[in-house]
């Protein structure tokens, strides 16, 4: 087989960078720079890099982020009360591991979504499959599912999800249907995947905001009780931004 034929071999196999790379280095004569394991080493790592480029590529674009949020640029300006240390920790996916949950709560711009979607741009980064989604659309969603006689195909790919990001919770209460879908998917993720819920209202009053005692029973002791809490203060920080603007 000659040197075209690998090519071109390669390239069946889906292995383009490979081939790419292998007629550069003819072309160039750059193969009798190295020797024949680094060169082949050369030829693999390139290959999987690639892939894993585009995995985390196809990740973020499938995760469905509002915003470009990272933990690099995550704020811990005193006023926030976001303690580095444990958000850090937060920060190192342990929790995806463990299956555990998170819940942020604070004050209407103060950064709570950046926070869940910096988690979420982190666990794509390591090969986690994620989603974001706002609350009022999830149940949205759900809801047109059951109509179309699609829900299980539905609420099989959120219960799937490696790290599933629910933003926006509490800011109007849940009716029957959307609490029997919140139920359905909290209960079948429940120590499988890790969740994450952001919202504006304390988590004491959650109860009333899901109504139905029974059903918010059941949801709290699987959402809450055992949750890692980020509960933001302050004022806030699209506020303090906008006067710092007024004044330049």
């Amino acid at each position: 087989m000659n040197n075209r034929e690998t090519i071109q071999r390669l390239r069946l196999l889906r292995m383009g960078v490979m081939a790419q790379l292998h007629k550069q280095h003819l072309e160039t004569n750059r193969m009798t720079e190295t020797t024949p394991d680094r060169y082949l080493s050369l030829l693999v790592d390139s290959q999987w890099e690639d892939r894993e480029r585009r995995k985390i590529e196809r990740l973020l674009r499938g995760a469905g982020f509002r915003i470009q949020a990272t933990l690099a640029e995550v704020d811990y300006a005193p006023g926030r009360e976001l303690d580095r240390n444990s958000f850090e920790r937060l920060g190192s996916l342990g929790f995806i591991e463990r299956k555990e949950n998170i819940i942020i709560t604070g004050p209407t711009g103060l950064g709570k979504s950046y926070l869940a979607q910096a988690l979420g741009h982190q666990a794509c980064m390591v090969g986690y499959k994620t989603l974001y989604q706002n609350t009022a659309r999830l149940f949205r969603e759900l809801r047109q599912a059951k109509n179309e006689g699609t829900y299980i195909k539905a609420l099989s790919r959120l219960i799937k999800m490696d790290l599933l990001i629910i933003d926006d919770f509490g800011l109007q209460g849940l009716d029957r249907h959307a609490r029997e879908s919140m139920m359905d998917l909290i209960d079948e993720r429940y120590e499988v995947h890790a969740t994450i819920i952001v919202g504006q209202i304390p988590v004491s009053a959650w109860h009333g905001i899901i109504g139905e005692g029974t059903i918010a029973d059941a949801l709290l002791d699987r959402l809450v009780h055992s949750s890692h809490r980020v509960a933001l203060k302050g004022e806030s920080m699209r506020k303090q931004k906008k006067v710092i603007n007024l004044k330049k």
